[in-house]
């Protein structure tokens, strides 16, 4: 019990960062069938960021502008958010959500969509 009360943060740590890595494979084993459904794929990153370097077919919207660009999507697509590394998607997915968006899959980083 000494044990775990000593090292709960770095054992946290290493859940938070195994349930990630879950997440995203298991949405990556989806993207076919997403795609056939016509997903959106949109990246949160900055606009400096994705153009240093993006997956193809994916839509840039940065997250500071995103609240303001949602009409630009459609409620009845899927999309399939990303970005560095899964932290401005996981707020982009809770924003998405909260406004009404209902199929909406957190990929984490954009490399994810190369394989």
């Amino acid at each position: 019990m000494e044990l775990l009360r000593n090292y709960w943060p770095i054992l946290g740590l290493i859940l938070w960062f195994s349930f990630k890595w879950y997440s995203s494979r298991k949405i990556k084993a989806k993207l076919p069938e997403l795609k056939r459904l016509g997903a959106v794929f949109l990246d949160v990153r900055s606009v400096g960021e994705f153009q240093a370097s993006n997956a193809p077919n994916t839509l840039n919207i940065p997250l500071q502008e995103l609240s303001s660009r949602l009409n630009e999507l459609s409620k009845s697509t899927p999309i399939v958010v990303c970005c560095a590394s899964g932290t401005r998607s996981g707020m982009a997915k809770m924003l998405l959500k909260k406004n009404g968006f209902t199929s909406v899959y957190n990929i984490g980083a954009w490399t994810n969509f190369l394989n």
